[in-house]
């Protein structure tokens, strides 16, 4: 897949909510969603002086893709900074937990504003879908019979249940999973600390043996 214009982007993201296909293929879709950030960013935004992918203080490269799944994941970048949840992000990313605010802010330099822009797309699509279903309605309700409701539903199940087999999503959406309680940064730090204490005293009580 070539980047070459914005509705390339979409098609791109909607595959991402595929969780078998993004499993299957994640190293794949690593370096595309670089390629698709990075046409974003340069192309379409006119930002360049934002390197692809971006690299962290310790030279550390941040996983563009990762980051934007586990965001989703828990909600998006307004519940992951309210529910301060930036600092677990950095860690399921390989990082620290105090490099929660580099993530955070990665985010917003690199994918919110794509996000937006993706969201705005698909709001964008769904109002001219109503106009044009309003339209053909116009047109042509004078000749189109009415389906009984029995119809309809039955109608409407089949079309869910090939929506389904097509796109491969369980009865529980992807994102909708459950979300994770608020991050006490403070408190992880403790446990850690009494952790180490407790191994640093173990070896001392070896050490006297």
């Amino acid at each position: 897949m070539e980047f070459n214009e914005f509705e390339d982007c979409v098609a791109f993201i909607n595959l991402l909510d595929d969780r078998e296909f993004v499993i299957k293929y994640k190293h794949m879709l690593d370096s595309k969603f670089e390629e698709l950030v990075k046409w974003f960013l340069f192309n379409y935004m006119k930002i360049t002086n934002r390197p692809i992918p971006p690299v962290a203080l310790h030279k550390r490269k941040v996983n563009l893709l990762s980051l934007y799944l586990l965001v989703a994941a828990d909600g998006g970048y307004k519940t992951v900074t309210t529910e301060n949840i930036w600092p677990a992000i950095a860690k399921d990313l390989g990082f620290d937990y105090g490099d929660g605010d580099y993530m955070r802010t990665t985010y917003a330099m690199y994918l919110d504003i794509l996000e937006y822009y993706y969201n705005f797309n698909k709001f964008q699509r769904k109002v001219q879908d109503k106009e044009v279903v309003v339209e053909e309605g116009r047109l042509t309700g004078s000749h189109q019979e009415v389906s009984t409701n029995a119809e309809d539903a039955q109608q409407g199940s089949a079309g869910m249940e090939q929506a389904a087999l097509f796109t491969r999503i369980d009865d529980e959406d992807w994102s909708k999973g459950k979300r994770r309680k608020r991050f006490n940064f403070d408190y992880a730090r403790w446990a850690v600390e009494e952790a180490n204490q407790s191994v640093l005293d173990r070896s001392r009580k070896h050490n006297l043996v």
